[in-house]
């Protein structure tokens, strides 16, 4: 009899090990570990994408020639460079004829107008930032005209937000204008 019983026993122990341990640490802690080992992979596998394609955009940018990069950081800078802006403007209207005054440096979050595009242009997802500058001006409506012209002609990437004539009899005109320059965050 102990040799029919003494097996029956140990196999009723070994499935109640199973159901009572086993089958509780494989459902629970072991599925759990091998769900966030499947998830800790597939962030790994993300990551090797994103280097893989960091490795080829890095390459891409060591085939363009340095005097191409340099005109795409004047045209798009990393910083504002407030100062430099300035100074450009300021010749480009002298070259014109043209006197500026009043500049006046907001960013585009203060600014009374905005609209659509505009908030876009703002939104923290967007790599590229901008900043309005209000100035004056006065001189006569050719003057402005090159101004404009040059403005446009210029390297560095600049929207005239709005325009404001001031008349007058003499062919002396006064201007305020907004210039939104863009710059790289």
């Amino acid at each position: 009899m102990n040799s029919r019983l003494l097996p029956s026993v140990a196999i009723l122990l070994a499935i109640a090990v199973f159901f009572v341990y086993v089958n509780r640490t494989w459902a629970g802690s072991i599925a759990e570990i091998n769900t966030k080992i499947e998830s800790d992979q597939a962030a790994l596998d993300v990551a090797a994408n994103f280097m893989k394609q960091q490795s080829e955009l890095e390459a891409e940018k060591q085939q363009i020639k340095p005097e191409d990069m340099a005109k795409l950081n004047l045209l798009l800078p990393t910083s504002v460079d407030n100062v430099h802006l300035i100074l450009d403007l300021n010749a480009l209207a002298a070259k014109s004829g043209l006197s500026l005054s009043n500049i006046d440096v907001t960013p585009p979050s203060q600014s009374n107008a905005s609209s659509n595009t505009d908030s876009a242009v703002s939104s923290d997802s967007n790599p590229v930032g901008s900043v309005d500058l209000s100035l004056s001006a006065v001189g006569t409506y050719t003057a402005v005209q090159t101004f404009l012209t040059s403005v446009e002609k210029s390297q560095r990437l600049l929207d005239i937000q709005d325009l404001t004539l001031k008349g007058s009899d003499t062919g002396v005109y006064s201007y305020d204008m907004k210039i939104r320059l863009y710059w790289l965050h």
